[in-house]
């Protein structure tokens, strides 16, 4: 089901250009595939018929919680992403995005000078099953000074990543970036099995597990618009949990409080909020992301909303 949203009033969210590379022109496809474990997702909903807003994205996570039995609608701001998830989850191919795009050129280069960063190198390590045996490799073949070497010259601040990004993106990523993927990559392959992990299979292989390439999810409703603008025009109360992933990356603190009291107006009472963020977290931690297998988040955040509209009794829960 496929149903056209009124674009309402502009948010100011950077999103809404659908690019995040420098440069002129119209929006582009972003994301390919999503880059978040929806483990998180599902593992605080009941076991189905939630009635849950999530961002449009690739597709992936919107069709995790159809599958799973809930009543699903999905926004996303961009109209050339929101085309793609609606092929995708209508059974359509998966094709590269901007953001897989860049990867493959940050693998390419760390191939060219890393035996251990090559394509059948990294295909083995995602074949592993073993954190142990995973973090042993990691620290004797992967994470060495050649690898941090190369990251430094990409990614700390004035680096080519932050070159490249549109200026409202480049402030979200951490200063020290080399180093913050490298603790949450460390972080990822000694907690989880690669061999069942799909996000790194993704990331570092540039593979898909069998059951993870392919999605049909017709029913999901897709709606085009910012999401903020989406929830100010439900309808009050209609939705038991909200997803948002990147929505405050990017945006300043004006779209946070109109974005916070339309989720209130959006969300029942005791409803689940999940926010999700590329920065680095401040002094309550990472939250969820500690737990969530893709292994780029910074924060996730899950927050169980309370009828008091003050927000006094609303309940973080933790991993």
């Amino acid at each position: 089901m496929d149903v056209a949203a009124e674009g309402g009033p502009v948010s100011g969210t950077p999103w809404a250009r659908g690019r995040i590379i420098s440069g002129s022109g119209g929006p582009r496809l972003l994301f390919g595939r999503m880059y978040e474990d929806h483990g998180i997702e599902l593992g605080v909903l009941p076991a189905s018929g939630a009635r849950v807003l999530c961002i449009a994205s690739a597709g992936d996570t919107a069709a995790a919680l159809h599958r799973a039995g809930h009543d699903v609608t999905a926004v996303d701001v961009n109209p050339v992403q929101l085309a793609y998830a609606r092929s995708r989850l209508a059974g359509g191919p998966t094709t590269d995005g901007t953001a897989e795009r860049l990867m493959r050129l940050g693998r390419g280069a760390l191939g060219a000078l890393l035996p251990a960063w090559r394509a059948p190198a990294l295909r083995a390590f995602c074949a592993l099953d073993d954190p142990a045996e995973q973090a042993r490799r990691w620290h004797a073949e992967l994470d060495g000074p050649g690898l941090r070497r190369m990251l430094t010259l990409a990614l700390r601040p004035g680096g080519a990543l932050a070159a490249a990004l549109r200026p409202s993106f480049a402030g979200v990523v951490p200063a020290r970036f080399d180093e913050v993927l490298l603790r949450r990559l460390e972080r990822t392959v000694t907690q989880h099995p690669n061999l069942t992990n799909p996000w790194m299979a993704r990331l570092l292989a540039d593979t898909e597990l069998p059951e993870s390439d392919g999605l049909f999810a017709p029913d999901v409703r897709l709606l085009q618009g910012d999401v903020v603008d989406v929830l100010e025009g439900s309808p009050r109360a209609g939705f038991d949990a909200v997803f948002l992933s990147n929505v405050l990356d990017g945006p300043g603190p004006a779209f946070a409080r109109r974005l916070r009291t339309a989720v209130r107006h959006a969300l029942r009472p005791g409803g689940t909020v999940i926010l999700r963020s590329f920065r680095e977290p401040g002094p309550a931690g990472p939250g969820w992301a500690g737990q969530d297998r893709s292994a780029l988040w910074g924060v996730v955040r899950v927050v169980r909303v309370g009828a008091d509209p003050q927000g006094t009794d609303d309940r973080r829960i933790e991993p």
